[in-house]
């Protein structure tokens, strides 16, 4: 089979219509229907099938796009024997980071890969873990992180490298009753109004088992993703909040921890299979363990 049509194959199951796979790849839409024809009858099966105007894939077609990544993943391996004979890892890396993750970690990353010959090309994308498959059609290394009681991302499809626990904590406006306390019971949040993040979000998570703690339902009064506008809102006494510790720069806030509950968020580094056999990849992925073990060394508690 044509490794480029299964490449183009690989392309439709990551971004779901021949549109999206065309714009990616820089082709028009028909010719990669052409070529997914092609492939088919290369096959000799059907491997795409009607679904309203779109396309999905048969069983055999998502049973091809597996022994797709693994032919792609060989010619990635071969590809990365061939750099080993260089002197230094080289290339350019394209990252995908949720923006808390990436100020915390992303200037630390690039300092230690400064002075070597591989390139970053880092974006911020504030989106769920679960949108891992569809970006990793367009990045090498994705960013991700999860509440801790959450599934991983790893699957068939994506390789997960864990990098460190980031604490959730109660973030208190100054005078606060409860600032009080060394730490915080959630009974006794019932009745708080909270500022929340959008829905699918490891802060979010935590906050509903606040709820199944409590038997009370949170009243969210807004949901920002932003934290520098949560910390300002909780500055000024609208509500109290989830954060994630490291995240926290506002002076005049109060943090403490939460009793009756283990809070906390995941972060992972997911990517294709074997990818990390790349040493351009593989540098980077070994730069983010080295800045997330030196980031959670700076922070040891609450203060």
């Amino acid at each position: 089979m044509n490794v480029e049509r299964l490449r183009i194959m690989r392309e439709l199951a990551d971004r779901g219509t021949v549109a999206a796979v065309a714009d990616a790849m820089s082709m028009t839409p028909s010719a990669v229907s052409q070529q997914l024809k092609l492939l088919a009858r290369e096959a000799g099966v059907s491997l795409l099938e009607p679904d309203g105007r779109r396309l999905r894939l048969t069983d055999a077609g998502r049973a091809l796009v597996l022994r797709a990544d693994d032919v792609l993943s060989a010619l990635a391996r071969a590809t990365a024997e061939m750099e080993r004979y260089r002197a230094s890892p080289r290339g350019r890396v394209r990252v995908a980071l949720f923006p808390s993750g990436a100020a915390l970690l992303l200037s630390g990353v690039l300092t230690r890969l400064a002075n070597s010959d591989v390139d970053i090309d880092a974006r911020d994308e504030d989106l769920p873990a679960s949108s891992v498959p569809q970006l990793l059609a367009d990045y090498d290394v994705v960013l991700t992180h999860r509440d801790e009681r959450a599934p991983s991302t790893e699957g068939p499809r994506i390789e997960v490298t864990p990098l460190m626990r980031e604490p959730i904590d109660l973030v208190l406006p100054p005078g606060h009753a409860l600032a009080q306390h060394d730490t915080v019971d959630l009974r006794e949040l019932a009745d708080e109004r909270w500022i929340s993040v959008r829905g699918g979000f490891p802060v979010d998570d935590v906050l509903l088992s606040v709820a199944a703690a409590t038997g009370v339902e949170p009243r969210v009064v807004q949901r920002v993703n932003d934290f520098r506008v949560t910390e300002t809102l909780v500055a000024a006494g609208h509500g109290v909040a989830l954060m994630p510790r490291y995240a926290v720069v506002h002076p005049g806030l109060v943090r403490r921890e939460l009793s009756g509950v283990r809070a906390g968020r995941i972060y992972e580094l997911a990517t294709r299979p074997d990818a990390g056999r790349l040493p351009a990849i593989a540098a980077v992925l070994d730069a983010f363990r080295a800045e997330a073990d030196y980031s959670t060394a700076q922070w040891p508690s609450v203060s």
